[in-house]
């Protein structure tokens, strides 16, 4: 198991250096004017491999091939897309999955993964944190956005108010299970206080304003731990 962890964060680790560190910003938007005509994208996909293979062993040279000709699809794809963080995420998963896909055939058996695919079915404390971290995305975050309607309503540009609160929510209910799962309370009072501090040194707000962020906290909090001793118990 871990020259096979081993094995597989070398693969990882040449990724990043060629896809970050090896790869001039030049370079990138030759590939995204001249799409899959870019020399530049040839040059990069060659140096990923030829990463690849060398971090992970000659002998897996159908590995540094795969990786190769699937980086050059997915950069190439990329090219056309708007570059934003929808596309970079995207693409970084599929070159992720590619990376797993040839780990796992080259170590992992089929009859493994049956077995925890079985396991995984069959253990409830999984299933009570995936339903727990399910529930305190979107669901959550539209309960409490219907809490507080009331108050934001009230407020100025509350669209992209809510907005922004909805995804600072979502990770920080998130950060408060892992907490709580740990029994790491006095970690919540350190979050608690470090968002106070950033929204006390807010200038110029409506008192609404701050009613609505004070409770929808709150709430977010309140639902998180409620979330994580659900789960525990």
């Amino acid at each position: 198991m871990i020259i096979q962890g081993i094995w597989l964060l070398k693969l990882i680790c040449a990724h990043m250096l060629t896809d970050f560190v090896l790869q001039p910003t030049s370079w990138v938007k030759d590939r995204n004017k001249n799409h899959f005509a870019s020399g530049k994208l040839y040059l990069h996909c060659g140096i990923t491999g030829l990463f690849a293979w060398t971090f992970v062993g000659w002998q897996y040279w159908l590995v540094a091939l795969v990786v190769t000709l699937t980086h050059f699809i997915i950069d190439g794809w990329k090219s056309y897309q708007p570059q934003n963080a929808r596309s970079f995420l995207i693409d970084q998963a599929l070159h992720l999955l590619v990376i797993i896909a040839c780990w796992y055939s080259s170590f992992i058996k089929w009859s493994v993964t049956l077995e925890f695919l079985k396991h995984f079915a069959a253990n409830d404390h999984i299933w009570k944190i995936l339903t727990g971290v399910i529930f305190l995305t979107l669901p959550a975050g539209i309960l409490i956005g219907q809490l507080t309607t009331k108050w934001r309503d009230q407020i100025e540009y509350a669209a992209s108010l809510a907005n922004a609160g909805k995804w600072i929510g979502i990770i920080e209910r998130i950060i408060i299970l892992v907490f709580v799962l740990q029994s790491q309370y006095s970690a919540i009072g350190l979050l608690v206080a470090a968002k106070g501090i950033i929204r006390f040194n807010e200038k110029d707000r409506p008192e609404i304003k701050t009613e609505y962020l004070v409770i929808g906290t709150l709430m977010s909090i309140v639902i998180a731990v409620i979330t994580g001793l659900a789960i525990k118990s």
